[in-house]
Parts: structure tokens; sequence; C-alpha cells
């Protein structure tokens, strides 16, 4: 049964219904975090709301890898003592979290924004692959750092098509991961292993 509850305050509900819009937290969550709220500090509230804030309306987005920045190229992309010929190619910026916590990948990255998904209705044009075919002719190597469920392969196959003429060698990661595993839910050394063994993209 849905949850249901009399407000005594419209304030208290209305913050209710702005927390209760967040991945994984209930109505019910919602209440308990608005209430925990009001019983911080007031300053801590505001630098909450004020760390909520900018981060929507200040984060930037690398020009180059697409990956969360404070400026308009991010620190990976700055870092010039970085492999720049060498791109993982990953669906999100969690991913590259992911790989980068595991300490064994010294390249660049591109984050593509998603996945092909023509159930959930993103295709091609959704994602920032167009951006990251321009950056193909000048790599080394293009690893692509994929889910390995139906959506990522069909999404690699397609980068692989796109990218085939220019010749530059296509890797993706070694299964040490099970099918459909998300990267950021892998655990770091078996992550680290399936970059370092990577192998020859077969389409």
């Amino acid at each position: 049964m849905a949850f249901k509850e009399n407000y005594p305050s419209k304030l208290l509900e209305e913050a209710v219904d702005a927390i209760s819009t967040l991945p994984g937290i209930g109505r019910r969550s919602a209440l308990r975090l608005a209430l925990h709220l009001l019983k911080q500090p007031q300053e801590n509230v505001h630098h909450f709301a004020s760390a909520v804030k900018n981060l929507r309306d200040e984060v930037k987005y690398c020009r180059t890898c697409r990956m969360i920045a404070d400026d308009d190229i991010c620190a990976i992309c700055a870092d010039r003592s970085r492999d720049h010929k060498t791109i993982c190619v990953v669906e999100s910026v969690r991913d590259v979290m992911s790989i980068e916590n595991t300490g064994q990948f010294h390249g660049v990255y591109h984050v593509l924004g998603g996945i092909i998904s023509p159930i959930n209705g993103v295709g091609p044009s959704d994602l920032t692959i167009r951006e990251l075919v321009e950056r193909v002719p000048e790599a080394d190597e293009v690893i692509l750092a994929l889910s390995g469920d139906v959506e990522g392969e069909t999404t690699a196959f397609y980068i692989y098509r796109q990218i085939a003429q220019y010749g530059v060698k296509v890797s993706s990661l070694a299964r040490g991961l099970g099918f459909g595993d998300d990267l950021e839910y892998a655990d770091e050394l078996t992550l680290g292993r399936s970059i370092i063994n990577r192998q020859i993209f077969k389409p």
C-alpha cells in the first residue's frame, strides 16, 4: 500500500516531494531525511543546499572527453603525463571513477553519456559517438569498456563500425566481469585485471 501522510506543514510536504524525486528514495525515506534536515544547524543545511545548487549550476563537461569538470578541460585530459593516444570509452562518469580507482589505466577517456537502448528511446545520436569519432584519427588504441549485456555489446559494435576505417587498434575488457556486469559494481582487482588483460575487439 502506498505511503500516505498528513503533513502538518506545506513546506515539509514540498521538501518531501523534492527529496523523493531522487533515485531510490521513497516518500517514507524522504520524510525521514526532511525531518533530519530540520534538526541540523541552519548553516549546515544552507551549505548542503548551496553545494547541490553549485553542482547543478556550475559543473562543466570536459570539451574533450565529456567527463564532469570544474573547468573546460578535465584534470585527466589536462594531465600531460597521461597517454593521450589510448582512449577508454565508457558509458558514464561513474565508470571513469571506477577505472581510476584501480590505478591500472593511464590513458584518457571518452564518456558516451549512456548506451544505445532502443527500448528506452536512446539512439546513437543521443550519445557522444560523433565526438569520439573525431578523436580517433589521433589515437593508437580505443578500448571499449562497456557492459557485457546486449545493449553494451550493441553499442560497442556500432562504435567499432564507425571507427574501423581509421585502422586504429580496438580492444575490449577481458571478460573477468560477468555478463551484464556494470563497471561501477566490479571490484577494483577484477576491473584492474580486465583492463590490463584487455583483448582485441571481435565484432
